[in-house]
């Protein structure tokens, strides 16, 4: 029975044996228990017990399984084990190769490397190759599991190498192939190595299948062979064979003459006709030369023939440029080469002698024009035709009808044609044009001068654009002419639109402006404290080219405007408005160039007035009567002092005030004789609070929106010629842009 049943154990995996023995088939975990066996008479009965323990076999797989490793190369295995937790305490791993133990420690210093379940092998040999066990012991059992090392190299070099079946053109090679190291071999290289022409260098012959180990080999004539074989397989090739011993073969006539037949010339009136020359194993025989025969084409002739050694000819006196029929055949001791093939050459090329003609030129738009030619006559060309250049420059512009000095501008078009395309051209202006055909020998002469005009285009953006005077509802823009107009200007498109922070953007509003020389304009209407952009295009009769744009601020509701008070400034100048300023105010302060047409601006400041009280004390004071008695009196007392003096001393002799004054001055009768004869400035020494920002780049801060135009001459014109207020306040900064951080009080930012 089994553990607490009462019942015999019946099923077919328990077998009592005779003996008392109980066998049970295919354990399983399970049946594991405690097992009475009962013993019964008609007195009584009795049992003895025993207990069964089934455990979890132990299992060990090695990966990677039977891996296949190039030579030099490196491989790791690792043993996989699954055993029974009740038997740790009796687990052990060990490794086995070809049936004997590894040791655990490294071996070969550390090139074998054992770790319990690991087994590592750096710069596999072939003597690694073989079967690894992993075997795996407990108290209760064994598992073994094996991976086969395979180790693939180069094939070893072949050897017994035997010529047979001796023929003048041919033989027959035979060799061993040597160990293909777990690759087969794939090919092998038959390899030849001459002594009369090149000793020591090997090159090959052909190639046999793999699993041959014979050849049958075409040979040359007049060649004394030695020959050496080398396998390849997957991995890579082996080292050569030994050579074989020397086959010389008997000398010939040349099988073959020359090949790559050309004509090369400099000069006019010489061909030079050029080969190249029979590798030596093609020579066949000893005394090789070249037999070379020419005759002009088309010509009932003779052919002229000449004996060379070299792979070159010069022939002198020849036409120009005339074909001529050439042969060259290849000649040695022995005899001759087949009939050689006949190659046209001509012979030296000259510049062409003839320009195109009836050139004529299409306008196609105010930038590009079609260009029409007659080729010159084929016997004029004088060479092989390469193309047509075609020259233009400009001599004056429509605009103005100033002349310009002529640069030239060249495009080439290959091959035999009659037109071309000019693109990139000036709009508005006069050109002159040429066109010449050219050869392997140069340029010929230029057809003559055609002259064409370009119509106009449209302008390109205005110079600058600039905000000057702004309000909260209203702007003043300026602008310059464009670098290039391309033809009359018509006029400008002035547009602006609402920007403000968002990802909507207003509509576009447009003002026409059809007077060419306003380059101003004033913008009502405007919202308040709102970003806008805007825009400014010149056009002509074709067209309005790209815009100019500038963004800006408008003020707050009820901020203050600006005025603007300028002039022009001497470099010695110093100069004070001539309007009033209002006290308490800050003023910008800004000294820029004659003609102002960047960013950069010489001086630039915040200066603030001082303020009503103050100015009042000055105004008052001089008009109360205690302040000009208390004046009267300190003056009588002066004179006083100095007439006491004056006396003490004419009667003294030995006491001088100026010395005294010389050796002690006083520093407080300095201080008030400078601040009596000092020049006066309203500019203070130290940098002023709220200094502008220099406006090279962009402004990020708000500043003042003064522009180049502000200060500008000539249309611009708001530049007095009595003086500059901006010259009173420049003695106390060098020259060159005046960079800030601080605030102004300008509202509208400028962007570049």
């Amino acid at each position: 029975t089994k553990d607490d049943s009462i019942e015999p154990l019946s099923t077919l995996r328990y077998e009592l044996n005779k003996n008392g023995t109980l066998e049970i088939k295919g354990t399983k975990k399970e049946d594991s228990g405690s097992y009475a066996c009962w013993a019964a008479n008609s007195v009584g009965k009795r049992a003895i017990t025993a207990n069964l323990d089934v455990r979890d076999a132990t299992k060990v797989v090695v990966t990677p399984k039977n891996p296949r490793v190039l030579k030099s190369h490196s491989v790791l295995l690792k043993c996989q084990s699954d055993y029974d937790s009740h038997l740790k305490h009796s687990f052990k791993l060990s490794w086995r190769k070809d049936g004997d133990e590894l040791p655990l420690n490294s071996t070969e210093d550390g090139r074998i490397i054992l770790d319990r379940d690991t087994l590592f092998i750096s710069s596999v040999t072939l003597e690694d190759q073989g079967v690894y066990m992993c075997v795996a012991r407990t108290s209760l059992d064994r598992a073994v599991a094996e991976s086969q090392l395979i180790v693939l190299d180069v094939p070893d070099p072949p050897e017994d190498l035997q010529l047979s079946d001796n023929q003048n053109r041919s033989v027959r090679l035979s060799w061993k192939a040597g160990a293909n190291h777990n690759s087969p071999v794939s090919e092998s290289i038959i390899e030849f190595e001459e002594n009369r022409w090149e000793p020591g260098r090997w090159q090959e012959l052909t190639r046999a299948a793999g699993n041959d180990s014979t050849a049958l080999l075409s040979l040359a004539p007049y060649v004394n062979y030695q020959f050496r074989v080398v396998s390849v397989n997957g991995v890579g090739r082996s080292q050569p064979s030994k050579p074989s011993l020397r086959y010389a073969t008997p000398p010939a006539a040349p099988d073959k003459n020359p090949e790559n037949i050309r004509v090369e010339a400099s000069e006019p009136n010489e061909m030079v006709m050029k080969w190249e020359p029979l590798k030596p194993v093609e020579r066949n025989g000893p005394g090789l030369e070249y037999k070379v025969s020419w005759r002009q084409r088309g010509v009932e002739a003779d052919w002229n023939e000449e004996m060379v050694k070299k792979h070159s000819l010069t022939l002198r006196n020849t036409p120009t440029f005339v074909p001529y029929e050439i042969k060259v055949q290849a000649v040695n001791t022995l005899g001759s080469g087949p009939e050689p093939n006949v190659t046209i050459g001509y012979s030296g090329e000259d510049i062409p002698d003839a320009a195109p003609s009836g050139v004529s030129v299409d306008v196609v738009n105010s930038t590009l024009v079609k260009v029409f030619w007659f080729g010159i006559p084929r016997d004029r060309v004088r060479g092989h035709l390469r193309g047509y250049k075609v020259s233009w420059w400009k001599t004056k512009s429509m605009l103005d009808g100033k002349r310009h000095h002529p640069e030239k501008h060249l495009l080439t078009f290959v091959g035999d044609r009659n037109y071309g395309m000019i693109p990139g051209l000036e709009p508005f202006s006069e050109f002159r044009l040429t066109v010449l055909a050219y050869n392997g020998k140069g340029d010929g002469p230029e057809s003559s001068p055609v002259v064409f005009e370009t119509p106009e285009g449209v302008p390109e953006q205005p110079h600058f654009l600039k905000i000057l005077n702004f309000d909260k509802d209203s702007v003043t823009l300026s602008w310059g002419l464009p670098r290039k107009a391309n033809g009359h200007l018509t006029g400008f498109i002035l547009q602006y639109q609402i920007i403000n922070e968002t990802h909507e953007v207003g509509p576009v509003n447009d003002i026409s402006i059809t007077n060419h020389s306003t380059l101003s304009w004033r913008l009502s209407g405007l919202s308040s404290s709102t970003k806008y952009k805007f825009y400014v295009k010149a056009c002509t009769v074709k067209g309005c080219g790209k815009p100019v744009t500038e963004e800006g601020l408008t003020m707050a509701q009820g901020s203050k405007g600006t005025r603007k008070i300028s002039g022009a400034v001497k470099p010695t100048q110093k100069f004070h408005p001539s309007e009033a300023l209002e006290p308490g105010t800050d003023y910008t302060v800004r000294l820029v160039t004659k003609n102002w047409v960047d960013n950069n601006s010489i001086f630039e400041d915040v200066i603030e007035t001082r303020g009503r009280a103050y100015a009042g004390i000055y105004d008052g004071i001089s008009t109360q009567g205690w302040f000009i008695g208390l004046m009267c009196a300190i003056a009588l007392l002066t004179l006083l002092l100095l007439t006491i003096c004056f006396v003490r001393r004419n009667k003294g002799g030995k006491y001088s005030v100026k010395e005294k004054e010389d050796l002690h001055p006083d520093p407080e009768a300095q201080s008030i004789k400078d601040e009596i004869f000092g020049e006066y400035s309203d500019s203070d020494e130290k940098p002023l609070k709220g200094s502008l920002q220099s406006l090279n780049g962009d402004i990020k801060a708000t500043g003042s929106a003064d522009s180049l135009v502000d200060y500008g001459e000539g249309e611009h014109g708001m530049f007095n010629e009595d003086g500059s207020f901006i010259g009173a306040y420049s003695g106390s900064k060098e020259k060159g842009s005046v960079e800030s951080t601080g605030s102004s009080t300008a509202t509208f930012p400028l962007h570049a």
